[in-house]
Formats: C-alpha cells, structure tokens, sequence
C-alpha cells in the first residue's frame, strides 16, 4: 500500500484536479495516508472545500468524510514564494504538484504570471527540497499536452516545469522526481464540455474555434489513475502519459446537443490554442516504453536513463489526430460521464 501512513501535500488543492486527487488518497484505495495537506492560495475555495467535507451525507461517502476530518489539512500559499514553499513540505513525505497557470490565452496576454507559477514555482519547490533537513521521498509534477512541441506559452512553462523537476533527480538523490503529463479533462474547469454544458441550457449558440479539431478524452479519475500508475511504476526521471481515446470537438457538441435546435457557431482559433493534442512528440517515442496501460517516456538526460529490452513502444508522434473514436464509442463515453 503506497499510501499507508505517508504525509501527503497537494500543490494547487482546490482545482479541479487537486480537490479529485485528494478525494482519491482519502478513499485510502492505495493505503490509508497519516496526512493529506490541500495547499493553495486562494482562501475562499479552501473554505468552499472545507465545506463540501462537512456536509457529505451520501452513505458512501461516510469512509472520506472520516477521513477528511481526522486527515485533510490547509495551507494558504503560493508556490511563487520560496519561504511559504519551504515551510508547506516540512514533514512531507510526498508532494503532488498540481498548481499551475492553465489557461492558454491567459498565459498569452500574461506570459510574466504564467513563468511565476508554472517554472518559478517548480524551481522553488525543487530548491525548497534540495533545503531541506527531511526532504520528501517522491514529487510527482502534474504537466499537460501542451507541454509537448509548445507553441504556446503555458505549453512553454508546462515544459520548462518538466526539465526542471526531472534534472532535479541528479542533484536531490534521497527524491524521485517524475512528471505526469495528459491532454484535455472532460470536466476541469475551462474545458469545453462544462461550456457547451451552459451554452446548450442557454438556448445556444455552441461556439467551436475549429471545425478540425480533435481532443483526447479523460475524466478526472482517469487522470488520477495516471498520477498513481506513476507512483507504482514509475521510475526517477520518466515522464509518464495515459493511454486515452480522442474525438473530434464538433462530434462532441452534437452529441450534447442532440435533437435540440442549436446552431453552432466557428469562432476561429483563440490565441495560442491547439488544433490537435501531442502526449508523445516524434522526438520522445524513441525514448518511449508502455507501462500497463500507459506510456513512460524515459528521461532526456543519458545519465538518469534507464536501459530496457525490447522494442520502443511508439514509431511516431501520440496525437490526439491519429485516435479519434467513432460516434457510438464517443456516445457512450458522454452518456457514462453524464453529459447526454
């Protein structure tokens, strides 16, 4: 049990992936954690969070509202400041790092507070272990698709925040230090799905940048599967990507919106987007070995490479363009999620 009696902190806490992630040590699915720490700097979606804890009342949630009130801790703070960094891992066995500045134009039209959060803070965080009398055994770095081949700033940071945790691996040898990295989460906060969601209950219209363009699909658990895959099997320095279907995103809004009469409207490509998503670039699958049901890609620096045998598990670039489902499959994917 990987979990069992481990002190645990979450960067990034309250977001969509932090409040999963810690929802998931609670169940103790992988080990019952002494200490679950949502770190974070925005005290009103602590308060929001703390809330959602106390009024649990469906029986089955009996086991994490125990656990939430014995286990789960707060701290505000930002991984910008080195000092609160620093004091936020004391005692910390393992530290997920999830805060980041996600959204694309944002970090277009702000390039300065995206290098803060999302490299600054990784740099921060690897200084503060480096510092550190009891530094944690393993940090896991939470990355994203746009990360591979960057062309947009948030892509540029997500990838600089991967180098930064993986090199950190031959300077702090008591830490394994490993990333994980995924494309679009059906229901985080500024996807698609939650939006077309709200623009169907309003009557329309749908708004799609592209007609072209394509999505891997992934819940949220989904997404936590690929953070524990990463802990059971993961070696220091890989970088590891779930195995995932992708759909196109108009195929997406027609399902949802159904036999309703909604036109949708193409909008073009917001600043910095994506047409199709990249987990693997031409460059990583030489370098690449499946796991299970999952993708690692071995580390880019020789010295921290492991030698495996047996052939390379991809022979060109993992896009979202190459595995779109068929409308059946994607019917069923929305229908199990509850989104028609």
């Amino acid at each position: 049990m990987l979990f069992e009696g481990k002190k645990i902190l979450v960067t990034g806490g309250t977001g969509s992936l932090g409040k999963t992630l810690i929802y998931r040590l609670l169940t103790s699915e992988m080990g019952k954690p002494e200490k679950v720490t949502a770190f974070s700097r925005d005290e009103a979606k602590q308060h929001e969070m703390r809330l959602e804890w106390k009024h649990l009342a469906q029986a089955t949630d009996e086991v994490v509202y125990k656990e939430a009130h014995d286990l789960l801790h707060f701290q505000v703070g930002d991984v910008r400041n080195y000092a609160t960094l620093c004091r936020a891992i004391r005692g910390h066995d393992i530290v997920f790092n999830a805060a980041a500045l996600k959204q694309v134009p944002t970090c277009e039209y702000f390039p300065m507070e995206a290098v803060e959060t999302n490299v600054i803070g990784p740099h921060n965080l690897v200084r503060a272990v480096l510092e550190s009398n009891h530094p944690p055994e393993l940090v896991v770095g939470v990355s994203t698709d746009k990360a591979c081949k960057p062309v947009n700033v948030m892509g540029m940071t997500k990838s600089l925040q991967e180098r930064i945790l993986i090199q950190a691996n031959l300077e702090s040898k008591k830490t394994r230090w490993m990333c994980v990295r995924y494309g679009n989460v059906i229901a985080s906060r500024g996807s698609a799905i939650p939006l077309f969601q709200e623009q169907i209950k309003r009557g329309g219209p749908v708004t799609i940048t592209l007609k072209e363009m394509t999505r891997f699909l992934l819940s949220l658990d989904r997404a936590v599967d690929t953070i524990f895959a990463t802990v059971r099997w993961g070696k220091a320095g890989e970088t590891f990507i779930p195995k995932c279907p992708a759909a196109r995103v108009v195929d997406i809004a027609k399902l949802m919106i159904g036999d309703k009469k909604i036109p949708i409207v193409y909008t073009g490509i917001r600043p910095g987007e994506k047409i199709h998503e990249v987990l693997v670039s031409e460059e990583e699958c030489y370098r690449t070995v499946a796991r299970e049901n999952y993708y690692a890609i071995q580390p880019i620096l020789p010295e921290l490479r492991s030698e495996e045998k047996g052939k390379r598990s991809l022979t060109k670039e993992y896009s979202s363009s190459d595995h779109t489902i068929n409308s059946d499959t994607l019917s069923d994917i929305l229908k199990t999620a509850g989104y028609i």
